[in-house]
C-alpha cells in the first residue's frame, strides 16, 4: 500500500523526534490490535503486563527488558495523546538547540532514570511494602526533555492555551511540583518516575555544559543496533552526482533539466494524484522540498 510506503519513508528520512512519535503510536496500535484477537478468542491478554516495569525486584529480574519497553507503552488513548503531544512540543524546543542524537539519549536515559527511582522508592519506603505495581508510559522521558531544555534556555517563552505566555522554567517547575504533590495520590509510581526523568534532564544539561555528554554512548549503541536491522536491498538505486558546472551556461542547463523533471512530476500529480508516482519520483520530490 502507498500509505504504508509513505509511513516507512517518513520514518526512515524523518528526524529522531518523528521516529520516537511513530514508535509510541505503533506500539500502542499493535498492542490494541493483538488484544482484540485475544478478546475474540476468549483468552487472557498479558502482553501489557510483560512490557511494563514491575516494582517487585524478583519480577523485574525475570523481566529485565521492561525498564526500556515501558517508556513506549500506554494504557489508553488519552494517556498516549498527552504524552505524544508533550513529546512533540518539548522535543521541537529541544531540537532548536541540540541535534537528534541528544534528544534520543535524553528520552532513553530519562526513562531509565524514572524507572530506577520508581523501583527504588517502592522497595525502600514502608508505604509501598505490600504494593506490587507496574509502570508504563513516556511521561518520565517527556519530563526529562522538558526539564533539559528549560535548564538550558530558561527564559524562552511558550504560549499556553487560555493563560498566555510563560517562561519555560516556570512550566517545567510547575510539572515538577505537580509530580511531587501527586506522589500521595492514586498514581505514586508514575509521579516518582516523573521526578526521576526530571532529575536526569537537569543532570544531563549540567554535565553537558562541562563538556560531558553522558548519553552519547547510549545513542551510539542504539544507532549501531538499528543498522543491524536495516534491510539489505539486492538492487540499490543510486543517483549519480552531477559534475560541477563549468560555466554559467552549463549551470543554467542543469537547472532547467531539474526544473523540467519537477514540472513533469507535478503535472503527473495533478492528473493522477500523488499515489501514481513511482518511488524514484517521490524521492526526487522529497529532496526538492528539503532544499
Amino acid at each position: 500500500m502507498d500509505i504504508w510506503a509513505d509511513i516507512k519513508r517518513t520514518f526512515k528520512e524523518g528526524s529522531v523526534l518523528t521516529r520516537l512519535i511513530y514508535i509510541n503510536l505503533g506500539v500502542f496500535l499493535l498492542i490494541k490490535i493483538i488484544g482484540v484477537f485475544f478478546y475474540l478468542a476468549g483468552q487472557p491478554f498479558h502482553l501489557v503486563e510483560w512490557l511494563s516495569a514491575p516494582s517487585d525486584l524478583n519480577t523485574l529480574a525475570h523481566r529485565f527488558w521492561t525498564p526500556v519497553t515501558y517508556m513506549f507503552l500506554h494504557a489508553g488513548f488519552l494517556h498516549l495523546l498527552f504524552n505524544v503531544l508533550g513529546l512533540y512540543w518539548f522535543g521541537k524546543l529541544f531540537l532548536y538547540h541540540f541535534e537528534g542524537e541528544k534528544l534520543l539519549s535524553v528520552y532513553l536515559m530519562g526513562g531509565l532514570a524514572g524507572a530506577f527511582l520508581y523501583v527504588l522508592a517502592f522497595n525502600v519506603f514502608p508505604v509501598f511494602a505490600s504494593v506490587n505495581a507496574i509502570l508504563l508510559g513516556a511521561s518520565a522521558s517527556v519530563l526529562a526533555i522538558l526539564v533539559a531544555v528549560a535548564v538550558y534556555d530558561p527564559q524562552r517563552e511558550i504560549h499556553l492555551f487560555f493563560i498566555g505566555r510563560f517562561p519555560l522554567k516556570y512550566v517545567a517547575a510547575f510539572y515538577v511540583v505537580l509530580s511531587v504533590i501527586g506522589i500521595s495520590t492514586s498514581n505514586p509510581g508514575g509521579n516518582l518516575a516523573h521526578l526521576g526523568g526530571a532529575a536526569w534532564g537537569w543532570f544531563y544539561i549540567g554535565q553537558l555544559r562541562k563538556g560531558k555528554d553522558w548519553g552519547a554512548g547510549l545513542s551510539a549503541f542504539v544507532y549501531k543496533v538499528g543498522d543491524w536491522f536495516k534491510p539489505r536491498d539486492r538492487m540499490k538505486v543510486t543517483f549519480k552526482q552531477q559534475a560541477p558546472p563549468r560555466d554559467d551556461y552549463e549551470y543554467n542547463r542543469q537547472q532547467n533539466v531539474q526544473q523540467e523533471e519537477i514540472n513533469r512530476i507535478l503535472d503527473k500529480i495533478a492528473q493522477s494524484g500523488y499515489e501514481s508516482l513511482t518511488k524514484r519520483e517521490k524521492e526526487i520530490l522529497f529532496k526538492q522540498g528539503k532544499k
